[in-house]
């Protein structure tokens, strides 16, 4: 099951596949999200460990259970052969109505059939109130390739 486009990445390659896991992601649906991944990819996130595609998609499935109202978006920071560097910001709430913003920055490699053999992800949470929230939903098309604020 190939996922092109393929390593090595060009720029243009590099910002498809950073807007291709974007709007993966904003699907919330865990096993299309497990499907990017090797059967043996691994993950760091924040503080746990993964190891294989169903890890990862239990660990989405809990995720997305929490963060209700999740959206996200992707940047691409950096590229080089078969690894990308992306930031990112994430909104979501949680169940007591308390609003996150979540900024990080990812570290991606890839395998030759554009599968995502590794993944590292650094993340910190600012609590925002609901007027500071400014992501609603998946990117429009018209919004692509956007830069991120810092805050």
């Amino acid at each position: 099951m190939a996922r092109p486009p393929f390593p090595p990445f060009d720029a243009e390659a590099a910002r498809r596949k950073v807007q291709a896991a974007e709007d993966a992601w904003n699907t919330r649906d865990p096993e299309r999200v497990a499907l990017a991944y090797t059967e043996d990819s691994v993950w760091r996130n924040r503080d746990r460990f993964l190891t294989g595609r169903e890890e990862i998609a239990a660990f989405l499935r809990d995720k997305w259970a929490r963060e209700h109202d999740y959206a996200l978006r992707k940047d691409l920071w950096g590229f080089h052969e078969n690894r990308i560097a992306v930031r990112f910001q994430y909104e979501c709430r949680d169940a007591d109505g308390q609003w996150w913003r979540s900024y990080g920055n990812e570290m991606w490699e890839f395998a030759e059939d554009g599968l995502m053999r590794r993944r590292e992800a650094s993340i910190n949470d600012v609590a925002i109130s609901a007027a500071e929230r400014r992501l609603f939903g998946p990117r429009p098309a018209t919004e692509h390739g956007a830069p991120l604020p810092l805050r």
